[in-house]
């Protein structure tokens, strides 16, 4: 079925309205789910889809659905209300976090509100936002696109898939392209809390979804209970300054870096990249892979996109640190093996973490196969971010980044600064100001070493909101929730009784990383 066909038969036309009656939205209509998104435990859950306007000033777009799935409460006697959700990404979908609850969120919370996590709009199983309409199409136009391009062709190839993703966006996403906005989203989320019987919001966000957050409490700041905001952006410079703030975030994930191979450095033999300078045996390999791609047995390379990909995806998460130091001292030994050794071998298996192989993301279908895909990610940065540079300028930029941020800086330039400039969809977003006081402090929580959401960003969030308190971590990966029992308590004190962490308390991890086993 053509794109197009396929978005508008979840959109309801002018005629069909967002609301049942002048007393406000409709209410969620709960009701069972899908059996095998719940086939471990369906006692507590109930999904629903809920009618939205695709643009909220002008009902003639008419609407669109969004899917929720909720965790009911485990005391629903004791019920303070709901508390939702937001993964980040952008385009990360949220409903099957209700189902995860339990690993972000001590009993006290459960045991108080409905857990509700909702797919926003353009993603996953809410009307998803698409921009091809077969498999082949998205194939032939990504294809050409490396994350790390270096050579003249390779940024001509990158620049000018953007610029073909764009146009097939403008041609086949139809009306809600220019409407993928966070402010849209947290609009749509204001009626969501209207429409499950909520007077004020509960709400978690991660990562992108702080944005969200920060967003919503600056259009509703009295409809505001209580907001998590763990890995957070800063707000201000991501939507009007948006050059800076991804400098910023490569250099975050440089710091993020730099963090593991200085504890790498400390544990001596419980990493095993710690035998003799982590630092200078990595800058050793990178600039090997820079030259030559290290080929594994099986004809792959690990080239120079794989390696950044790999680096960065692992320091996500302090428990593959072990695995990434060990693919490290894997590829070490092929590309500076020990003087009057032979280099060893090292196949992809021996690589797990670095490369963390999946299913092949391209599909084998027939020709023409439907594309079921979404585009959500870029459709929402582009919406919200603000570039002015020209793209003739974007070499050099890269550069730049690079010598500041020498693993990830051109990675970081060639995502949004390449893309936004050619994008298509709409710019309705919220910049400002983020002042406006809530009748509680938003909890604003930050790790140290947090890669994709560097703390100062956590800190600016803090500073720019009218009413906030800093919760630090000192840790790595990216986000806090679940991996520190301090933390969990201290954000489950304040969801259940407003109860607000001391100021400059430093919170600890669970564990550290290249911790020796008890």
């Amino acid at each position: 079925m053509a794109l197009v066909g396929a978005l508008l038969a979840g959109i309801a036309f002018a005629g069909v309205p967002a609301t049942a009656s002048a007393q406000g939205p409709a209410k969620v209509e709960w009701e069972a789910c899908d059996d095998a998104r719940t086939a471990q435990d369906p006692g507590p859950y109930s999904c629903a889809e809920y009618r939205v306007p695709i643009d909220h000033d002008n009902a003639a777009l008419g609407t669109l659905d969004l899917a929720l799935m909720r965790r009911a409460a485990n005391k629903p006697d004791q019920k303070i209300g709901s508390l939702f959700l937001n993964p980040g990404g952008p385009g990360a979908s949220g409903t099957t976090m209700a189902m995860s609850a339990e690993h972000y969120f001590e009993p006290a919370v459960l045991d108080r509100f409905d857990i509700i996590g909702f797919d926003p709009r353009g993603v996953g199983d809410s009307t998803p936002l698409r921009c091809f309409t077969t498999d082949e199409d998205a194939e032939e136009v990504q294809s050409r696109l490396v994350s790390v391009p270096t050579t003249r062709q390779q940024i001509s190839d990158a620049l000018s898939t953007y610029r073909d993703y764009g146009q097939f966006c403008e041609r086949n996403a139809g009306p809600l392209l220019q409407h993928m906005s966070t402010r849209a989203v947290a609009r749509d989320l204001d009626l969501l809390r209207q429409a499950v019987g909520d007077d004020t919001l509960n709400f978690a966000g991660f990562s992108y979804g702080t944005l969200l957050g920060a967003t919503y409490a600056n259009l509703y700041p009295d409809k505001v209970r209580t907001m998590v905001l763990d890995g957070n952006v800063d707000p201000s410079a991501r939507t009007t300054d948006s050059l800076r703030h991804d400098r910023q975030r490569a250099e975050g994930f440089e710091h993020a870096l730099n963090g593991f191979l200085t504890e790498c450095g400390k544990a001596g033999k419980e990493c095993a990249f710690g035998d003799g300078e982590p630092r200078r045996k990595f800058d050793e390999l990178l600039e090997s892979i820079r030259a030559e791609p290290v080929d594994l047995p099986d004809g792959s390379p690990v080239d120079l996109n794989a390696f950044v990909g790999g680096v960065g995806g692992a320091l996500y998460s302090p428990t593959a640190f072990r695995g990434l130091a060990q693919d490290l001292q894997e590829l070490y030994s092929v590309v500076k093996p020990p003087p009057g050794t032979e280099p060893k071998t090292v196949r992809a298996g021996d690589l797990d973490t670095l490369l963390n192989p999946e299913d092949d993301p391209r599909h084998d279908g027939l020709t023409d196969s439907e594309y079921t895909s979404d585009d959500a990610f870029f459709a929402v940065n582009c919406a919200d971010k603000r570039f002015s540079h020209t793209l003739g300028d974007l070499p050099g930029i890269a550069g730049s980044w690079e010598r500041d941020a020498p693993l990830f800086g051109r990675y970081q330039a060639f995502a949004d600064p390449a893309a936004c400039p050619q994008w298509k969809g709409g710019t309705d977003a919220y910049r400002g100001p983020w002042n406006a006081a809530t009748e509680n402090p938003v909890l604003v929580v930050g790790n140290y070493y947090d890669p994709a959401t560097r703390y100062s960003f956590a800190q600016r969030m803090a500073d720019e909101l009218g009413y906030a308190r800093l919760l630090s971590v000192d840790a790595f990966g990216h986000c806090s929730l679940g991996s520190a029992s301090g933390v969990d308590r201290a954000v489950s004190d304040y969801l259940v009784n407003l109860t607000v962490p001391p100021r400059g308390k430093v919170y600890q991890p669970d564990s550290r990383p290249f911790e020796a086993p008890q």
